[in-house]
């Protein structure tokens, strides 16, 4: 199939995975452009949360006429929405009307448990897109009932950003012994302090939130002791790289109420040539072979276990992590691996 003209819809800032499928897409040798979203964000931030909750009507006005203008002035030949909250059904049916293909990819789980306020327009053009990004299984029969026509992947690193160090970088260039790299979700804060204070385990929590999630005395506490790092910012690109090779063991867990079969960083971890120690759950054994290519636990006990016993054989810990890294590429858990499979089902579809 010859490249396709694509005109990808999303926040294209810095780190945003968005930008991420973007250039693999760019580098499968499609031709390119983008509507960025993130200028559309309010300087109220009561009004973005307004618009977040309740998308429609002036809120949403002007990103969708300026969009329509886009496209009617680009005529591309698909219109890729990453995460489309904030788009009517009048600029849906002008894609259908000029005879562009739409095609929805949706990272996150509006058709599961989570009852966010942000989905009212993602609903309403919901039929209307020619092809859905599945990210789980369980969307599947989600979407098969209601007879829309999908293509599964996987969650994938970036190759571009998510690399091995150099061949010269050591344990002595790892400052950090153990470390997770990411939000306060769900068990994460309780999970963490179990490491921490009962199991008295050298933990670096870098990321944002943590704060709000831990007590004012703790948060003095950690960060004395470097337990608690950067909770004010959000690690990307080059600096979250960098947070994963300067770790010896990096954990990784999956958001239960998003469905997830497979941590995103699993794969980033992986990737950067980290020791992945992950949740135990199917996804993650079928990706990788435990104790081979990675580590993974069903409890903060486990856990601990894995982490004082890695930590004392580190020649042990280096050959999973290399045999992972190899895996992780070896596999296709790339972004462009998983593009390619979308743009295949494009290829197979009737046009």
């Amino acid at each position: 199939m010859k490249p396709l003209h694509i005109l990808y819809v999303g926040p294209m800032g810095k780190g945003q995975t968005c930008r991420h499928r973007y250039d693999a897409l760019e580098r499968l040798g499609q031709q390119m452009s983008y509507f960025d979203i993130t200028p559309y964000s309010f300087s109220s931030k009561f009004l973005n949360a307004l618009r977040y909750r309740y998308p429609m009507g002036p809120l949403i006005t002007r990103i969708n006429r300026e969009l329509r203008a886009r496209i009617r002035a680009e005529r591309p030949e698909v219109v890729w929405f990453d995460r489309p909250t904030l788009f009517t059904r009048r600029t849906l049916k002008l894609i259908h009307q000029l005879g562009i293909r739409s095609v929805c990819c949706c990272i996150d789980n509006p058709l599961g448990p989570r009852k966010d306020g942000c989905w009212y327009q993602f609903f309403r053009i919901l039929r209307l897109h020619d092809l859905h990004v599945l990210f789980r299984q369980a969307d599947i029969p989600r979407y098969e009932r209601l007879n829309l026509p999908w293509v599964k992947i996987q969650l994938s690193y970036e190759p571009e950003v998510h690399f091995p160090p150099p061949p010269t970088w050591s344990d002595e260039d790892r400052d950090w012994e153990v470390s997770y790299v990411g939000f306060p979700y769900e068990e994460r804060p309780e999970f963490l302090r179990t490491l921490i204070e009962r199991e008295h385990l050298p933990v670096v929590i870098a990321g944002p939130g943590w704060q709000k999630r831990v007590t004012g005395e703790e948060r003095k506490r950690w960060e004395a002791a470097g337990h608690l790092r950067d909770q004010g910012g959000y690690l990307c690109n080059e600096d979250y790289r960098h947070a994963l090779w300067r770790s010896k063991i990096s954990l990784s867990f999956v958001t239960k109420q998003n469905e997830e079969d497979v941590a995103h960083k699993a794969f980033e971890i992986a990737a950067c040539g980290g020791f992945l120690l992950a949740l135990r759950i199917p996804g993650h054994q079928a990706c990788f072979e435990e104790g081979k290519e990675a580590e993974f636990f069903d409890s903060v006990e486990e856990c601990a276990e894995k982490i004082r016993y890695y930590l004392a054989h580190p020649a042990e810990r280096q050959e999973i992590a290399r045999r992972g890294c190899e895996r992780a590429k070896a596999s296709g858990y790339d972004n462009d691996s998983q593009m390619q499979r979308i743009l295949d089902k494009l290829a197979a579809m009737p046009w």
